[in-house]
């Protein structure tokens, strides 16, 4: 759905938190375990992809598997018309040990090409570069103030950072690029260094909240969540470009070559700035906008969609206008709406999912309403087994909906191992917000893996205060006062 982009499209500092640690000795000691080259690989059938499960490189969303690198290995695999195999794994160390013990064949992190690493692996030819920056916050009053008084309230001068506290992940490149710095400028930086476990966008956030004044980022991500978080400033510049690629075992000359020539003949192709716009250029979606315009669309209607909802929301027994709300937040009413996920029409639901349900043309709007409302049907008939209370069960079947059921089945998994109420959403979305945190989506209980899931309880919130709205402007006339009631404004 329209909305889940944003957990899709916060594109996070993984570019170092996770491929530019400083590796151990004995790992890039390690030689190739295995003979395994692209005859044999071909002769298999099929490439070993070790991937991180994360919030760019490869992740599901509503049960489809997405990501750069996802994509990029789909089409390399077509390339040399093997399967694809997936093996997801966390840690620089641990994917150089896979690889060169055969469990994989090629390391689909984004990593920096360093001297060290080049020890235990050899590189593919660069997918890009990315350069470090300050993100720090702009001053209270930013709107209010010319380009140049914000500028003067800001760190522009790398000097300026002496003194100073930022926060970065021990072991990051972020690390070492401050430590350096510090030399180069002739006074000390306070560098303040967070597990190596912690995620680089926390720190992101918490400079945006006020928590911390100063953390480094890639500039990629850093750009990112400034369309997130406008307070943020990240134009300050830090490091010089590194380069990006993949990475290969020392023994396997014939698939390096094969890839490079492939990775030059797809950069010359429209397809690389696609992919790669898709998940490092798109801006955030915008947050949905609470005010009583919605009634401006004229007295009782909503949209010319009206008699499709109403008559979805009869199936369902619900009060019309929170279907209403489920739309607006999907599509804003608009049919031709596709998100760059490719979820398309009034329910935004991705194509698999609206033939599942139903849809015989998901371009038809009530093809699109019937198998979105057939989609909600299902899922309130999951959650009516196992949520007694009406109105949590609203939100378990909303959050559901945006972000499928499997990382909700975490949330929930997480907050009885806690020692919370998972018949409570309140609870449950605790620990949703959680799984960005390593300590929780690495847990065994965390079956989907890491989700940026702002987006879910967000989106719960967002549908259930429009609803409210709704209820102010719109009136009921046909709709039945005793469904609204066993609904109980849920909020």
């Amino acid at each position: 759905m329209l909305f889940f982009c944003r957990w899709i499209l916060t594109i996070c500092l993984i570019l170092a938190s996770l491929s530019c640690q400083r590796p151990n000795p004995e790992i890039l000691k390690s030689e190739p375990q295995v003979e395994l080259d692209l005859d044999a690989i071909v002769k298999r059938g099929y490439l070993n992809a070790l991937v991180d499960n994360n919030s760019i490189s490869y992740f599901i969303y509503k049960g489809h598997p997405m990501g750069y690198e996802y994509e990029l290995l789909k089409l390399l695999a077509d390339h040399l018309h093997v399967d694809l195999k997936i093996k997801v794994t966390s840690g620089l160390e641990r994917a150089v040990e896979q690889l060169n013990s055969g469990e994989g064949d090629i390391i689909a992190f984004p990593l920096a090409i360093t001297k060290p690493l080049k020890e235990s692996v050899t590189f593919t030819y660069p997918h890009f570069n990315a350069y470090q920056v300050l993100v720090q916050r702009k001053p209270e009053n930013w709107r209010r103030l010319t380009l140049d008084q914000v500028n003067e309230n800001l760190i522009r001068n790398p000097v300026d950072l002496i003194g100073k506290e930022v926060h970065v992940i021990a072991g990051t490149s972020h690390s070492m690029r401050l430590k350096n710095l510090s030399e180069e400028l002739g006074g000390d930086i306070l560098i303040r260094e967070d597990t190596v476990n912690s995620e680089s966008e926390s720190l992101v956030r918490k400079v945006a909240l006020g928590e911390i004044d100063y953390t480094v980022a890639d500039h990629m991500l850093a750009h990112v969540n400034a369309s997130y978080y406008p307070s943020l400033d990240v134009q300050t510049v830090l490091s010089m470009p590194q380069q990006i690629a993949w990475a290969l075992r020392k023994n396997s000359p014939n698939l390096l070559q094969t890839i490079n020539q492939w990775l030059t003949q797809i950069k010359k192709a429209p397809t690389f700035m696609v992919i790669y716009n898709r998940y490092f250029k798109s801006p955030r979606t915008s947050l949905m906008r609470m005010n009583s315009d919605y009634s401006s669309l004229g007295g009782n209607k909503l949209s010319e969609y009206d008699r499709l909802i109403k008559e979805g929301a009869e199936k369902l027994q619900w009060d019309w206008r929170l279907l209403a709300s489920i739309v607006y937040q999907e599509s804003k009413f608009k049919m031709g709406d596709e998100s760059w996920a490719g979820a398309q029409g009034l329910m935004q639901l991705m194509p698999e999912t609206a033939k599942r349900f139903g849809a015989t043309d998901i371009h038809d709007p009530k093809e699109n309403m019937k198998a979105g409302v057939n989609y909600l049907r299902y899922l309130e008939g999951y959650w009516t087994k196992r949520i007694e209370n009406e109105q949590e069960r609203i939100k378990f079947i909303l959050a559901s909906y945006n972000a499928g059921l499997a990382h909700i089945l975490d949330a929930r998994k997480l907050a009885e191992k806690y020692g919370k109420n998972s018949q409570l959403w309140s609870d449950v979305e605790f620990f949703l917000l959680k799984k960005s945190d390593p300590k929780f989506y690495k847990d065994p209980l965390s079956k989907a893996g890491y989700c940026k899931c702002e987006e879910p309880v967000n989106y719960v919130k967002d549908v259930l205060d429009r609803y409210e709205e709704y209820k102010l402007h719109i009136k009921l006339p046909e709709a039945s006062e005793q469904v609204v009631q066993n609904l109980n404004a849920p909020k």
